[in-house]
């Protein structure tokens, strides 16, 4: 054993020493399992029959799928007219993260049943922008499709495009020579009886996986907005912020905590927003379709008959199920660690601190005393994200339809910019390829494996990725070990 070796074990050792309950990523509330269901559990410590009826009933909901207006179930039809997928666990697959098509080289990939694509303008009109700082919405969307690109339709309705993704190769080498190829998604979309305007952005995204999300809407929000640094007072590179959103319950600007950009403030109102954009579905959140001026089709389109209990209740996801689907999405647990106080994983902490990493991927929070969630209520937990937006670099930008990239300082959600990104979770992600062997990495799915998603880190992150590819194989060896047992 060389001599760094044995001093980064003792300084590892060292900090075990402070906390031995590291590998219980998610407090209480851990499961143990490492299956292909290992996202699927409720917390833990969730005792209560009811609470379990309840969870079990949002699964039902959020796994089965739903049928089109005047279906045989009237409490599950109302899919479409313009949608993504027709199930909720169909993107989100065993509540886990989605793909990108695996597009063969010189082909082109047509599988996006796990992701789909946001778009929003780069310019706006003086009056558009009024609206914008009025009412805070949260983008504006293309005057073709709109927010969202819809790619299915209900029978007798035509979707609003096609899309496709093929991919540029490169290769990046350590200075050890050890090499890593990496592949650049380049979009092909074309719109059906318009074109998708000149000034809009266009935002990939996969499915993120769905764990541990209640433990996050319990962080103390003061906790999050102390991390900001928006203009880098202490010169280290690292200008975190918070992304401000507009609260549809509350009617007032909160902070945001979920998606990609963090453009949702609570889970209810995530789930709604999924129920409309990606299934079509109506709810108390969102009571109209979003279909544009021009699709007339969409527009004229038979809704779905209500709850069965409550036929006149108005929306096609009814309240009651809303509110389970956001208590099942509030409950899915977090699994625990397999190998926490492994020598090598354990080295491979010190590596992931001494890059830099920990400065946006915060370890440990304790969530807030709660008494709608008491099973998730002042938990220690290791989610390793600050919840804040940062800048990742011109390569992980938004795009627009003639370019892999934009101007990163284009607003695109509520204060989120083109090329910046909320930091995700790391818990979960050693298990990640065990619930499913296809999910990637990074927002556009384009990271095949977490090494990959590393070398793509720019902007905020480009000293932590300069320093990674001095690394030697140890190192290597061991960072991904700690990354895999998390």
């Amino acid at each position: 054993m060389n001599k760094l070796f044995l001093l980064l074990s003792l300084i590892s050792t060292a900090s075990y020493a402070l906390d031995q309950k590291q590998h219980l990523s998610a407090g209480e509330t851990s499961v143990n399992s490492t299956k292909a269901s290992a996202f699927s559990q409720h917390s833990a410590n969730m005792k209560n029959v009811k609470s379990i009826l309840k969870f079990n009933g949002g699964n039902k909901f959020f796994e089965e799928p739903w049928a089109q207006s005047a279906g045989s179930v009237s409490s599950q039809d109302g899919l479409g007219p313009l949608f993504n997928n027709n199930a909720c666990q169909d993107c989100h697959v065993r509540d886990g993260r989605g793909h990108a098509s695996a597009a063969p080289k010189g082909q082109r990939g047509l599988d996006f049943s796990t992701m789909l694509l946001r778009l929003s303008k780069s310019s706006l009109s003086e009056t558009q922008q009024l609206k914008i700082d009025k009412s805070l919405i949260a983008n504006v969307g293309d005057t073709c499709i709109g927010g969202q690109l819809q790619d299915q339709a209900n029978f007798g309705i035509r979707p609003e495009a096609q899309q496709q993704v093929s991919y540029q190769y490169q290769t990046v080498t350590f200075t050890d020579g050890f090499t890593v190829e990496l592949r650049r998604p380049v979009w092909h979309v074309s719109a059906n009886g318009c074109e998708i305007d000149n000034d809009s952005v266009l935002s990939a995204r996969i499915a993120p996986p769905m764990i541990g999300l209640g433990l996050l809407a319990l962080i103390d929000e003061k906790h999050i907005l102390a991390r900001q640094d928006i203009d880098d007072s202490d010169n280290n590179g690292i200008s975190g912020k918070a992304n401000l959103v507009w609260s549809i319950q509350e009617q007032q600007v909160t902070l945001g905590r979920f998606g990609w950009k963090a453009g949702q403030p609570t889970l209810r109102q995530q789930a709604a927003g999924a129920f409309l954009g990606d299934m079509g579905i109506s709810s108390d959140f969102f009571a109209e379709q979003n279909c544009l001026p021009h699709q007339s089709a969409c527009l004229n389109a038979e809704n779905g008959n209500g709850d069965m209990v409550n036929p006149d209740a108005g929306y096609e996801v009814s309240t009651k199920i809303l509110d389970k689907v956001a208590f099942y999405s509030h409950h899915l647990a977090v699994p625990k660690r397999r190998n926490a106080y492994a020598q090598q994983v354990l080295q491979g902490k010190q590596v992931f601190q001494e890059l830099g990493c920990a400065q946006c991927h915060s370890e440990t929070y304790t969530t807030q005393k709660s008494v709608e969630f008491p099973e998730l209520s002042e938990q220690k937990i290791y989610p390793y994200t600050d919840m804040l937006l940062h800048d990742m670099g011109k390569d992980l930008s938004d795009f627009d339809k003639h370019s892999n990239s934009v101007n990163g300082s284009i607003k695109v959600e509520f204060l989120a910019q083109a090329n910046e990104w909320r930091t995700p979770p790391l818990w979960g992600i050693g298990l990640a390829k065990t619930v499913d062997p296809q999910a990637a990495f990074l927002h556009d799915g384009r990271a095949r494996t977490i090494l990959e998603a590393l070398l793509w880190h720019g902007g905020e992150a480009q000293k932590s990725k300069d320093k990674l590819l001095e690394i030697d194989k140890n190192k290597r060896t061991a960072l991904l070990a700690f990354l895999q047992d998390l």
